[in-house]
């Protein structure tokens, strides 16, 4: 080809099309033109990559590590940037179907483009960029929003000098700590309340007003959590504790130069409401916030986070009305979520999966009251939007409402028998997380059962079998297997075939890994810290999922901007040619790891 006929293609090339005519000339002076006939195998797995390739007239095939096929490229598609942006080294095998011209543009001048073209950099990396994501309380670290290092003093220290500390240093709370280890804390309302109004002797230890065990968060947690807490449990102090080390304190005085009032206020609302009305009117507002966090640009993990936080909420608020109506219960209890609440994945499609642990002092005359808080709750979660779940898992059924010891018997038998029924209901095992009452009912549970259910390499296998029930939509010419009838035709299903095995694969890492982890992005970087997944494989299946996900919730942002009910199926005829293709890369992604552990374990579909 002459470099005119190479100009002229690349023309017609996206992101090529964007350059300007003197760097289309350059780069079409480099490309190397290559002919393949029908079965030549460009590259093999693990092989170097001397380029990026781009179809010109042909078929390429692509093919994971087991042989299995997850592309079929044409003319204008590229392949192998993959492993060039890694470590130079094939991830996968390209191999051709018809006799293929293929033209190669040099490994140095593909970095040179990306690092100089914003084009060439959003079309071929897939990371996530902080370009358009606005810095606000929602997505800010708490570490980033603690304004100095705690105040502290002793628990022997007189209240007289605790309070003459906190004037010296212009602080509303001390963090009580003894010997390196935080004990409580101390704010300006106590000293009014436990000292001023009773008439406390001022020379009396601080220790006696503190309060102990209060509730604190990590430097890595999110600044929603903070103003979710103190607006729910109405506080204006929490600790920021690493271990048993108090390393700050953010106040709302600390909030003032952020604002996020949108999630925050449906948290506030919910968990003042007196009535299911009053907390359904809160959730008809999610879709909103959803469309306006999509907007923003926020991580798929920050909307899903936030929106979470609002039905954990809701729910909390029905367990305290509830034992408002029924009176206090009868044993200790826990309300537990699985499915996306319990990994807090939710967004603005979501029914109810939950169930309840009893103490094991519970007796048969004492169920009907967990019978009856278990429909108030779920009631009342149905009537604010979160659907009665489609399976009966709730604690609303018998079977899901029961005590400990007889939850520990389901746990083993799971395990000792993975049967079909006993993969799907151990899966829901693994994504439970409290909610409300007596986390100490389960904390030591999900610890044993991490530890007999890994060491058990039957149900591993069963597990990673399961985990491949679910495959990513693709297809060969069009590009994507859609579904074929019904009022979805010709549409992909971004949850089943989208998130779903990504959220397989997770619970399975976590499950080698022994992580307690619930969430799925917390999985897979859990997975790559102890191992269980090389770093590249890890950072590749991450990168994947946080596109299906956001394309996801881009998709029911959409929805709702329209007037529509946001919905899992998106028609990729929505998408632009970018987003298509960058979106198949990363179901060729996910099909590529799934077929990792299934070799790998030897598990079969």
């Amino acid at each position: 080809m002459t470099q005119a006929a190479i100009i002229s293609f690349l023309e017609t090339v996206h992101p090529y099309d964007t350059l300007s005519k003197d760097d289309l000339a350059q780069v079409a002076g480099v490309f190397d033109r290559r002919e393949f006939a029908a079965g030549d195998e460009i590259y093999h797995i693990g092989q170097p990559l001397d380029g990026l390739y781009l179809v010109k007239r042909g078929s390429v095939e692509v093919l994971d590590p087991s042989g299995g096929l997850v592309s079929l490229l044409g003319p204008r598609n590229s392949f192998g940037e993959r492993g060039i942006m890694r470590d130079g080294l094939a991830v996968t095998t390209a191999r051709c179907t018809e006799e293929t011209v293929a033209l190669v543009l040099p490994t140095a001048d593909f970095k040179r483009l990306i690092a100089n073209s914003p084009a060439f950099s959003r079309f071929f990396s897939r990371g996530r960029t902080s370009e358009g994501r606005g810095a606000d309380l929602t997505t800010q670290k708490v570490a980033d929003l603690m304004a100095r290092k705690p105040v502290t003093a002793d628990p022997d220290v007189s209240i007289r000098n605790a309070a003459a500390k906190m004037r010296d240093h212009h602080v509303s709370s001390l963090g009580i700590v003894e010997d390196g280890v935080f004990q409580g804390i101390v704010t300006t309302r106590d000293m009014t309340n436990k000292v001023m109004a009773i008439g406390l002797d001022p020379n009396s230890p601080v220790a006696g007003i503190m309060t102990r065990d209060p509730v604190t968060l990590s430097p890595d947690d999110l600044g929603s959590d903070i103003l979710h807490i103190m607006l729910e449990r109405r506080i204006g102090h929490l600790p920021v504790v690493e271990g048993t080390r108090l390393v700050g304190m953010v106040t709302q005085t600390d909030l003032t130069r952020f604002q996020a009032v949108s999630s925050a206020s449906l948290v506030r609302d919910a968990a003042m409401a007196e009535t299911v009305e009053e907390m359904a009117e809160v959730t008809s507002r999610i879709p909103a916030l959803l469309a306006q966090l999509v907007g923003s640009k926020s991580p798929h993990e920050v909307v899903t986070r936030l929106i979470t936080d609002i039905a954990d909420t809701v729910t909390r608020r029905l367990l305290t009305l509830a034992e408002a109506a029924l009176g206090p219960p009868p044993v200790p209890y826990l309300w537990l979520a699985c499915g996306s609440q319990g990994r807090q994945e939710q967004t603005g499609v979501s029914d109810q999966d939950n169930c309840l642990m009893l103490d094991d002092a519970v007796t048969p005359e004492y169920m009907p009251y967990f019978a009856a808080l278990a429909k108030f709750v779920s009631d009342g979660l149905d009537a604010a939007g979160y659907f009665y779940c489609p399976g009966d898992m709730m604690a609303t059924n018998p079977q899901w409402c029961q005590p400990v010891h007889v939850w520990r018997g389901y746990f083993r038998q799971w395990v000792a028998q993975p049967d079909p029924k006993a993969q799907m209901l151990a899966s829901v095992m693994f994504d439970l997380r409290p909610i409300g009452g007596a986390v100490s009912l389960f904390r030591d549970l999900q610890d044993e059962t991490l530890e007999f259910a890994s060491k058990n390499s039957i149900f591993v296998a069963h597990m990673i079998a399961n985990s491949l029930t679910h495959s990513p939509p693709l297809g060969l010419l069009r590009g994507f297997a859609t579904i074929r009838s019904g009022e979805y035709k010709n549409h992909i299903d971004l949850k089943h075939s989208g998130v779903v095995p990504v959220t397989d694969l997770g619970r399975v890492y976590a499950l080698i890994g022994r992580g307690t982890a619930v969430n799925t992005r917390a999985r897979l970087l859990a997975a790559e810290d102890a191992g269980v997944v090389s770093t590249s494989g890890a950072r590749d299946l991450i990168e994947a999922y946080d596109m299906i996900a956001e394309i996801r919730l881009e998709n029911q942002a959409r929805l709702i901007r329209s007037g529509r009910k946001p919905d899992n199926f998106m028609a990729p005829s929505d998408l632009s040619d970018f987003e298509r293709s960058h979106l198949r890369d990363a179901f060729v992604v996910v099909r590529t790891m799934q077929s990792a552990i299934g070799q790998a374990r030897g598990a079969r579909r």
